[in-house]
C-alpha cells in the first residue's frame, strides 16, 4: 500500500501535488493548508498556557488546544477523503458515453465528491473561531501566529469552496446543486471577514506606534 499524503515529507508531498498525477489535488492542499492555519493556534495555545499572566485563561486556553488537535487532526484525515473520494469521480467520467449506467454513476459520484470540501469548510471556520478566541486571549507575543493562522484557514476555506462549485455546476440535481452552494456560500460570507478581522487586528498590534 501506498505511503498515505500526509505521511510523507514535505517535499514528497509537493513532488506528488505538483506532478501529473490526479492527487492529491486543491482539496487535499486546501484540507492540509487549513491543518497548519489551526496548528498554528494549537501552538499559540501551547505556548501560553502554565504562563503565570495568563492563569485567568488557563482553562479556556488549554480546552482551546484540545480542540485546535481534534480539528487539525480531522483536516489532516481529509486529505486522504477527498482524494479517495475523487477516484471514482474519475473512474465514472471515464465511462463510454453510450453507457446507459454512465448519467446515474456519474451523478452520485459527483454528488460524493462534494462531501470532502464541505466538511473541510466546516472545519475551518471552527479553526477560525478558535483563532478569534486565542488572539484575545492567547500570549500577546504570540499574535503574530494566531494571525498567520487565520489566513492559512481563510485561504483554506475559499479553497474547498472551490472544490464544491467545480463539481456542484455538473450536477443534473439543481436542487441539491443549489443546497451545496448555498451552504458554501453562507460560510464564506461569515467567515471570510472574520478571519480577515482577525489578522488585521494582528497587524494592528505589530505595527502601532509605541
Amino acid at each position: 500500500m501506498d505511503t498515505p499524503f500526509t505521511e510523507r515529507t514535505c517535499e514528497s508531498f509537493v513532488a506528488v501535488l505538483s506532478s501529473a498525477a490526479p492527487v492529491p489535488g486543491g482539496g487535499g492542499a486546501a484540507a492540509l493548508v487549513g491543518a497548519v492555519g489551526t496548528a498554528l493556534g494549537a501552538m499559540a495555545g501551547n505556548l501560553t498556557a502554565g504562563r503565570k499572566k495568563y492563569a485567568a485563561v488557563e482553562e479556556d486556553i488549554r480546552a482551546a488546544v484540545k480542540r485546535a488537535e481534534a480539528l487539525q487532526k480531522r483536516l489532516l484525515e481529509l486529505v486522504e477523503e477527498d482524494a479517495a473520494g475523487f477516484e471514482p469521480l474519475s473512474r465514472a467520467y471515464a465511462i463510454p458515453k453510450d453507457d446507459p449506467s454512465r448519467g446515474r454513476v456519474l451523478e452520485d459520484a459527483t454528488a460524493a465528491a462534494c462531501r470532502a470540501p464541505a466538511e473541510m469548510m466546516a472545519l475551518c471556520c471552527a479553526s477560525i473561531e478558535l483563532l478569534e478566541e486565542l488572539l484575545e486571549k492567547g500570549s500577546a507575543g504570540l499574535v503574530s501566529d494566531v494571525g498567520c493562522g487565520a489566513l492559512c484557514c481563510a485561504a483554506a476555506l475559499e479553497s474547498a469552496s472551490l472544490n464544491i462549485f467545480v463539481n456542484t455546476r455538473t450536477l443534473q440535481d439543481r436542487s441539491l446543486a443549489a443546497h451545496l452552494d448555498a451552504q458554501a456560500d453562507t460560510l464564506l460570507c461569515e467567515y471570510l471577514p472574520r478571519a480577515r478581522r482577525v489578522a488585521d487586528e494582528v497587524g494592528h498590534r505589530l505595527r502601532k506606534e509605541g
